[in-house]
């Protein structure tokens, strides 16, 4: 006869299980706070529509934890200081300015404009 045991019994005959098991469920996705402004800025310019939603998709599933890995994702992205960096949207035509929290794994959308537009900003200040 196969004998049975309840949850509780299996976590503590299987420790080191358990705990691999919670390494592998701590990372978390980032939270991007406030995609209204990505939002009013497409209905202002519908061309940019499909690559700021799929920038948005993308960055809300990603697990960045240092300027490094953003740059693996998105070699055209510019690192500044202070967790900011720009990417470059539709082919370099726009340009988005956020600020990460890498360790609360926050991002905040600070600018999106045309790339003349963001000439005249200073993306670590804005």
């Amino acid at each position: 006869m196969m004998q049975s045991f309840s949850p509780l019994q299996r976590i503590h005959a299987f420790p080191i299980l358990v705990s691999h098991l919670y390494l592998c469920t701590k990372t978390q996705a980032l939270r991007i706070i406030a995609k209204r402004p990505l939002r009013d800025y497409w209905e202002l310019n519908p061309v940019c529509e499909h690559n700021l939603t799929t920038w948005y998709k993308q960055a809300s599933r990603a697990e960045w934890g240092s300027p490094n890995e953003v740059k693996e994702q998105y070699a055209s992205a510019s690192i500044l200081k202070n967790g900011r960096v720009v990417f470059n949207i539709s082919g370099n035509k726009y340009r988005l300015v956020v600020d990460i929290n890498y360790e609360r794994k926050w991002l905040f959308v600070r600018f999106i404009g045309t790339h003349k537009e963001y000439d005249k900003i200073d993306a670590n200040n804005i």
